[in-house]
């Protein structure tokens, strides 16, 4: 009998201890997830060193004639951009129409598109507010009296 009330004993013992893992079980999880996650970071960061590393190294064992090809590419796109954004800033001188507003939106994305036509609304409305008008109107001085005939009559006369 005093096996049969040790294990009944030991029952009733294990039954609040298993109770207690579940109260503490969240709190386990919340830890060994926390755990987790600074694992996982610290092989991110241990990725991004060997990847960095892997980058340098390719870079040294590039060939003369590869690093050549790739600053002459550099200098290709470079070039490019330049004589876009020349073009833009003189078709802008040219028409009037902001250099910002030429070149387009410096985004792709939804934000930068909604940015660019915002710059477009602000543009058109303030032409709007000037209308049609020419910008010297009133200006221009009128001929001299007199100026249209001596022109008229030293045409018609310097052939005779």
């Amino acid at each position: 009998m005093s096996e049969q009330t040790a294990e009944a004993a030991a029952t009733e013992t294990e039954a609040p201890a298993t109770t207690d893992q579940a109260e503490q079980k969240p709190t386990e999880t919340v830890d060994f997830w926390k755990q987790k996650a600074r694992e996982q970071e610290k092989r991110a960061k241990e990725n991004a060193d060997a990847a960095k590393r892997l980058g340098e190294l390719e870079e040294s064992q590039k060939s003369e004639s590869q690093k050549a090809a790739d600053r002459l590419r550099q200098a290709e796109e470079k070039a490019t951009s330049l004589e876009f954004r020349a073009t833009v800033a003189e078709v802008a001188s040219a028409s009037g129409v902001p250099v910002a507003i030429l070149a387009g939106p410096t985004e792709r994305s939804a934000e930068g598109i909604k940015a660019y036509a915002e710059q477009l609304q602000e543009w058109a409305g303030e032409r709007k507010k000037n209308g049609n008008r020419v910008p010297r109107e009133g200006q221009t001085p009128s001929p001299a009296e007199g100026s249209e005939r001596q022109f008229a009559q030293e045409l018609f006369s310097s052939g005779n």
